[in-house]
């Protein structure tokens, strides 16, 4: 089975006995505690993965990494552990914070514009996301990229709406290259 799958799986299940303990909130902290962990900590990561490591080992690490962990939390990571499937903790925190804002009706959307965005265009932004997605709250993940030109990058899920000046040139760029002009016989 592929990691998706199983990664799946197991987030769907420590998701629903959140909810059914009441303890949704603490979980997903944890979860997104440690994606932030593995995202600044490259050694994290390799850990987990290492199969050279003892999942003894690595859970002792991950205790040490979240000592105020929820306690439903810490019992996953033991069966986990004790399963020696620690390779996929960060698969299935990512699949988790998926799942978590399908359950909250959260849409995600990546904005990616050459300059910071203020408030009042934060506020666009996010009406343009709920008309596209029909969810009710909007997180978007902003980011500043200058070979852009100007203009914007919005994906929500599998759409782009690219209103880049560096798009626009590109299209003018490829138009230019035909010669409408020669005789094609």
């Amino acid at each position: 089975m592929s990691n998706y799958r199983v990664a799946s799986r197991y987030a769907k299940s420590i998701l629903e006995l959140a909810l059914e303990k009441g303890k949704l909130e603490e979980v997903h902290a944890d979860f997104q505690k440690m994606t932030a962990i593995a995202a600044s900590n490259r050694e994290f990561s390799l850990l987990l993965k290492n199969p050279v490591i003892h999942s003894d080992k690595k859970l002792k690490v991950l205790k040490a990494l979240f000592p105020e962990a929820q306690a439903m939390t810490q019992t996953f990571f033991e069966i986990v552990s004790r399963k020696n499937r620690e390779s996929i903790l960060l698969d299935v925190a990512k699949e988790f914070e998926v799942q978590y804002n399908l359950q909250k009706s959260i849409q995600v959307a990546e904005l990616t514009t050459t300059f910071a965005i203020d408030d009042k265009l934060r506020k666009e932004f996010e009406a343009i996301v709920k008309e596209i997605s029909g969810k009710e709250t909007v997180q978007l993940v902003e980011k500043i990229n200058p070979a852009l030109i100007g203009g914007y990058i919005l994906k929500v899920n599998d759409r782009q709406l690219d209103e880049s000046l560096s798009s626009k040139l590109r299209e003018l760029k490829n138009q230019f290259s035909q010669n409408h002009y020669e005789s094609k016989i």
